[in-house]
Protein backbone atom coordinates (compact mmCIF):
# COMPACT_ATOMS: atom_id res chain seq x y z
CA UNK A 1 0.00 0.00 0.00
CA UNK A 2 1.10 3.47 -0.75
CA UNK A 3 0.00 6.78 0.46
CA UNK A 4 -0.49 9.42 -1.81
CA UNK A 5 1.80 12.13 -1.75
CA UNK A 6 -1.02 14.59 -2.16
CA UNK A 7 -3.29 13.26 0.82
CA UNK A 8 0.13 13.23 2.81
CA UNK A 9 0.34 16.75 2.03
CA UNK A 10 -3.04 17.74 2.61
CA UNK A 11 -3.35 16.11 5.80
CA UNK A 12 -0.70 17.78 7.01
CA UNK A 13 -1.42 21.27 5.76
CA UNK A 14 -4.57 20.53 7.71
CA UNK A 15 -2.30 19.58 10.97
CA UNK A 16 -0.36 22.36 10.88
CA UNK A 17 -3.13 25.16 10.28
CA UNK A 18 -4.19 23.47 13.41
CA UNK A 19 -0.83 23.76 15.30
CA UNK A 20 -0.53 27.66 14.30
CA UNK A 21 2.98 26.92 12.87
CA UNK A 22 3.70 30.57 11.97
CA UNK A 23 3.08 31.93 14.89
CA UNK A 24 5.51 29.34 17.19
CA UNK A 25 6.10 31.86 19.20
CA UNK A 26 8.34 28.93 21.93
CA UNK A 27 10.60 28.24 19.28
CA UNK A 28 11.16 32.43 18.14
CA UNK A 29 12.17 32.81 21.60
CA UNK A 30 14.36 29.69 21.11
CA UNK A 31 16.59 30.88 18.17
CA UNK A 32 15.76 34.51 18.78
CA UNK A 33 19.86 34.17 18.23
CA UNK A 34 19.78 33.15 14.84
CA UNK A 35 18.60 29.84 13.25
CA UNK A 36 21.04 27.04 13.47
CA UNK A 37 21.43 23.50 11.85
CA UNK A 38 20.91 20.84 14.39
CA UNK A 39 20.93 16.68 14.34
CA UNK A 40 17.85 14.97 15.92
CA UNK A 41 16.73 11.20 16.29
CA UNK A 42 13.75 9.83 16.41
CA UNK A 43 13.85 7.08 19.17
CA UNK A 44 11.26 4.19 19.91
CA UNK A 45 10.16 4.26 23.57
CA UNK A 46 8.83 1.09 23.67
CA UNK A 47 8.46 -2.17 21.89
CA UNK A 48 6.29 -2.41 18.85
CA UNK A 49 5.94 -1.57 15.03
CA UNK A 50 6.97 1.15 13.13
CA UNK A 51 4.71 3.26 10.50
CA UNK A 52 4.64 6.60 9.17
CA UNK A 53 8.67 7.36 8.66
CA UNK A 54 7.52 9.18 5.48
CA UNK A 55 4.66 11.18 6.45
CA UNK A 56 6.78 12.17 9.39
CA UNK A 57 9.57 13.16 7.23
CA UNK A 58 7.41 14.95 4.40
CA UNK A 59 6.72 17.20 8.11
CA UNK A 60 9.76 18.34 8.20
CA UNK A 61 10.35 18.66 4.71
CA UNK A 62 7.30 20.73 4.65
CA UNK A 63 9.04 23.65 6.70
CA UNK A 64 12.26 23.21 4.99
CA UNK A 65 13.13 21.28 1.69
CA UNK A 66 16.53 21.35 2.48
CA UNK A 67 16.28 19.25 5.87
CA UNK A 68 17.62 15.70 5.26
CA UNK A 69 16.11 12.48 6.43
CA UNK A 70 18.87 9.23 7.18
CA UNK A 71 16.14 6.22 8.11
CA UNK A 72 17.28 3.41 10.19
CA UNK A 73 14.75 0.98 9.25
CA UNK A 74 11.95 0.70 6.88
CA UNK A 75 8.04 0.93 7.88
CA UNK A 76 6.51 -2.71 8.70
CA UNK A 77 9.78 -3.38 10.75
CA UNK A 78 9.71 -4.08 14.65
CA UNK A 79 11.86 -1.96 17.10
CA UNK A 80 12.59 -2.16 20.62
CA UNK A 81 13.11 0.41 22.92
CA UNK A 82 15.45 3.15 22.73
CA UNK A 83 16.01 1.56 19.24
CA UNK A 84 16.91 4.89 16.37
CA UNK A 85 14.27 4.68 13.81
CA UNK A 86 15.62 8.01 11.48
CA UNK A 87 17.92 11.13 12.00
CA UNK A 88 16.77 14.41 11.06
CA UNK A 89 19.31 17.06 9.85
CA UNK A 90 18.34 20.87 9.59
CA UNK A 91 16.95 24.09 10.45
CA UNK A 92 16.35 24.18 14.26
CA UNK A 93 13.34 26.16 13.54
CA UNK A 94 11.87 24.07 11.26
CA UNK A 95 12.19 20.86 13.48
CA UNK A 96 11.09 22.27 16.25
CA UNK A 97 8.04 23.58 14.74
CA UNK A 98 7.38 20.64 12.85
CA UNK A 99 8.12 18.37 15.90
CA UNK A 100 4.74 17.71 17.67
CA UNK A 101 2.93 17.10 13.56
CA UNK A 102 5.11 14.81 12.36
CA UNK A 103 5.30 12.96 16.24
CA UNK A 104 1.51 12.90 16.27
CA UNK A 105 1.34 10.75 12.62
CA UNK A 106 4.04 8.35 13.12
CA UNK A 107 2.61 7.83 16.72
CA UNK A 108 -0.72 6.74 15.91
CA UNK A 109 0.08 5.09 12.79
CA UNK A 110 2.92 2.75 14.61
CA UNK A 111 0.53 2.19 17.17
CA UNK A 112 -2.11 0.80 14.55
CA UNK A 113 0.68 -1.34 12.97
CA UNK A 114 1.32 -2.45 16.55
CA UNK A 115 -1.76 -3.39 17.72
CA UNK A 116 -2.06 -4.94 14.17
CA UNK A 117 0.72 -7.04 15.04
CA UNK A 118 -0.47 -8.28 18.15
CA UNK A 119 -3.34 -9.33 16.62
CA UNK A 120 -1.81 -11.14 13.46
CA UNK A 121 0.08 -12.99 16.26
CA UNK A 122 -2.14 -13.90 17.81
CA UNK A 123 -3.66 -16.10 15.25
CA UNK A 124 -0.93 -17.38 13.48
CA UNK A 125 -1.18 -20.79 11.92
CA UNK A 126 -5.12 -20.24 11.95
CA UNK A 127 -5.50 -19.73 8.55
CA UNK A 128 -7.33 -16.94 9.56
CA UNK A 129 -6.93 -12.66 8.29
CA UNK A 130 -7.08 -9.92 10.58
CA UNK A 131 -8.72 -7.08 8.63
CA UNK A 132 -9.66 -3.68 9.96
CA UNK A 133 -13.20 -1.79 9.57
CA UNK A 134 -14.10 1.83 8.88
CA UNK A 135 -13.89 2.72 12.21
CA UNK A 136 -11.18 5.24 11.58
CA UNK A 137 -10.11 8.80 12.49
CA UNK A 138 -12.45 10.88 10.14
CA UNK A 139 -10.03 12.81 7.37
CA UNK A 140 -7.22 10.00 8.44
CA UNK A 141 -8.41 6.95 6.99
CA UNK A 142 -5.96 6.08 4.75
CA UNK A 143 -3.28 6.80 7.54
CA UNK A 144 -5.17 4.28 9.55
CA UNK A 145 -5.25 1.79 7.28
CA UNK A 146 -1.26 1.83 5.99
CA UNK A 147 -0.84 0.92 10.10
CA UNK A 148 -3.04 -2.02 9.87
CA UNK A 149 -0.92 -2.83 6.68
CA UNK A 150 2.40 -2.31 8.06
CA UNK A 151 1.09 -4.29 11.27
CA UNK A 152 0.23 -7.59 8.85
CA UNK A 153 -3.35 -7.25 8.98
CA UNK A 154 -5.48 -6.65 5.74
CA UNK A 155 -7.99 -3.51 4.69
CA UNK A 156 -11.80 -4.01 4.47
CA UNK A 157 -13.47 -1.61 2.30
CA UNK A 158 -12.04 2.00 2.34
CA UNK A 159 -15.60 3.24 1.36
CA UNK A 160 -18.81 2.52 0.80
CA UNK A 161 -18.22 2.34 -2.79
CA UNK A 162 -16.08 -0.70 -2.28
CA UNK A 163 -18.26 -3.47 -2.05
CA UNK A 164 -21.92 -4.17 -0.84
CA UNK A 165 -21.98 -4.63 2.81
CA UNK A 166 -25.73 -5.26 3.96
CA UNK A 167 -25.51 -4.68 7.95
CA UNK A 168 -28.25 -5.11 10.53
CA UNK A 169 -29.81 -1.41 10.25
CA UNK A 170 -30.25 -2.23 6.11
CA UNK A 171 -31.48 -5.32 6.89
CA UNK A 172 -34.42 -4.15 9.46
CA UNK A 173 -35.23 -1.41 6.96
CA UNK A 174 -35.71 -4.35 4.03
CA UNK A 175 -37.29 -6.97 6.73
CA UNK A 176 -39.91 -4.18 6.78
CA UNK A 177 -40.55 -4.20 3.31
CA UNK A 178 -41.42 -8.31 3.64
CA UNK A 179 -38.14 -9.00 2.77
CA UNK A 180 -36.49 -12.49 3.47
CA UNK A 181 -32.21 -12.93 4.42
CA UNK A 182 -32.79 -14.64 0.50
CA UNK A 183 -34.81 -11.99 -1.09
CA UNK A 184 -32.49 -9.37 0.35
CA UNK A 185 -29.06 -11.21 -1.27
CA UNK A 186 -31.19 -11.35 -4.91
CA UNK A 187 -32.54 -7.73 -4.43
CA UNK A 188 -28.78 -6.44 -4.18
CA UNK A 189 -27.62 -8.76 -6.58
CA UNK A 190 -29.91 -7.09 -8.88
CA UNK A 191 -29.58 -3.56 -8.48
CA UNK A 192 -25.30 -3.53 -7.17
CA UNK A 193 -22.67 -3.86 -10.20
CA UNK A 194 -21.47 -6.71 -10.97
CA UNK A 195 -17.62 -6.25 -10.46
CA UNK A 196 -18.24 -6.12 -6.51
CA UNK A 197 -18.58 -8.62 -3.81
CA UNK A 198 -21.95 -8.82 -1.94
CA UNK A 199 -21.58 -9.17 1.88
CA UNK A 200 -24.48 -9.40 4.62
CA UNK A 201 -24.11 -9.39 8.20
CA UNK A 202 -25.96 -12.19 10.12
CA UNK A 203 -26.88 -12.83 13.69
CA UNK A 204 -27.85 -16.49 13.82
CA UNK A 205 -26.96 -19.86 12.23
CA UNK A 206 -30.28 -20.34 10.30
CA UNK A 207 -29.54 -16.41 8.96
CA UNK A 208 -26.19 -17.85 8.10
CA UNK A 209 -27.40 -20.83 6.17
CA UNK A 210 -30.38 -18.49 4.46
CA UNK A 211 -27.37 -16.46 3.45
CA UNK A 212 -25.20 -19.00 2.08
CA UNK A 213 -27.55 -20.76 -0.04
CA UNK A 214 -28.51 -17.72 -1.21
CA UNK A 215 -24.93 -17.41 -2.53
CA UNK A 216 -23.71 -14.32 -0.55
CA UNK A 217 -20.16 -13.79 -1.23
CA UNK A 218 -19.14 -12.90 2.10
CA UNK A 219 -21.02 -13.81 5.45
CA UNK A 220 -20.42 -11.55 8.59
CA UNK A 221 -21.34 -13.22 11.71
CA UNK A 222 -22.10 -10.64 14.20
CA UNK A 223 -21.42 -11.45 17.68
CA UNK A 224 -21.93 -15.59 17.44
CA UNK A 225 -21.19 -17.51 19.77
CA UNK A 226 -17.86 -20.08 19.52
CA UNK A 227 -19.98 -22.85 18.85
CA UNK A 228 -22.18 -20.64 16.37
CA UNK A 229 -19.25 -19.97 14.18
CA UNK A 230 -17.97 -23.62 13.96
CA UNK A 231 -21.14 -24.46 13.50
CA UNK A 232 -21.69 -22.61 10.53
CA UNK A 233 -18.44 -23.08 8.87
CA UNK A 234 -18.93 -26.99 9.41
CA UNK A 235 -22.02 -25.99 7.03
CA UNK A 236 -20.52 -23.93 4.77
CA UNK A 237 -17.91 -26.18 3.74
CA UNK A 238 -16.32 -23.50 1.80
CA UNK A 239 -19.05 -22.15 -0.06
CA UNK A 240 -18.92 -18.34 0.92
CA UNK A 241 -16.00 -16.36 2.66
CA UNK A 242 -16.90 -15.61 6.37
CA UNK A 243 -16.31 -12.97 8.42
CA UNK A 244 -16.19 -13.07 12.33
CA UNK A 245 -16.95 -9.88 13.99
CA UNK A 246 -18.45 -8.02 17.11
CA UNK A 247 -16.42 -7.94 20.47
CA UNK A 248 -13.05 -9.38 18.89
CA UNK A 249 -10.55 -8.82 21.31
CA UNK A 250 -6.77 -10.25 21.79
CA UNK A 251 -8.24 -12.69 24.43
CA UNK A 252 -10.93 -14.40 22.15
CA UNK A 253 -8.94 -13.94 18.94
CA UNK A 254 -7.39 -16.83 18.89
CA UNK A 255 -10.24 -19.44 19.68
CA UNK A 256 -12.61 -17.24 17.23
CA UNK A 257 -9.98 -18.05 14.21
CA UNK A 258 -9.75 -21.56 15.35
CA UNK A 259 -13.63 -22.05 14.56
CA UNK A 260 -11.93 -21.84 10.96
CA UNK A 261 -13.66 -18.22 9.83
CA UNK A 262 -11.69 -16.56 6.94
CA UNK A 263 -11.34 -13.48 7.74
CA UNK A 264 -12.38 -11.85 11.23
CA UNK A 265 -12.70 -8.33 11.38
CA UNK A 266 -11.59 -5.99 14.88
CA UNK A 267 -12.69 -2.06 15.39
CA UNK A 268 -9.97 -1.63 17.67
CA UNK A 269 -7.43 -1.94 15.41
CA UNK A 270 -8.40 1.62 14.48
CA UNK A 271 -11.07 3.16 16.73
CA UNK A 272 -8.90 2.94 20.01
CA UNK A 273 -5.01 2.15 19.41
CA UNK A 274 -2.78 3.31 22.06
CA UNK A 275 -0.46 5.71 20.53
CA UNK A 276 3.46 3.95 19.80
CA UNK A 277 5.78 6.10 22.09
CA UNK A 278 8.40 7.44 20.21
CA UNK A 279 10.28 10.93 20.89
CA UNK A 280 12.17 13.48 18.70
CA UNK A 281 15.57 13.51 20.45
CA UNK A 282 18.38 16.54 19.90
CA UNK A 283 22.32 15.34 19.85
CA UNK A 284 24.33 17.53 21.43
CA UNK A 285 27.96 17.73 22.28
Amino acid sequence: MRLSPDYVRDALARAFQEDSIYSDVTTRVAVEGGDVAVIADLVAKASGVVAGIEVAATAFRALDPHIEICRFIDDGTRVESSEKIARIKGSAEAILTAERTALNFIQRMSGVATLTARYVAAVSGTGAVIVDTRKTVPGLRMFDKYGVKMGGGKNHRFSLADGVLIKDNHIALMRNQGMSITAIVAHARTHAPHTIKLEIEVETVSEAHEAIAADADIVMLDNMSIDDMRSVVDWNSGRAVLEASGGITLANARAVAETGVDLISVGELTHSPPAFDISLEFLVD
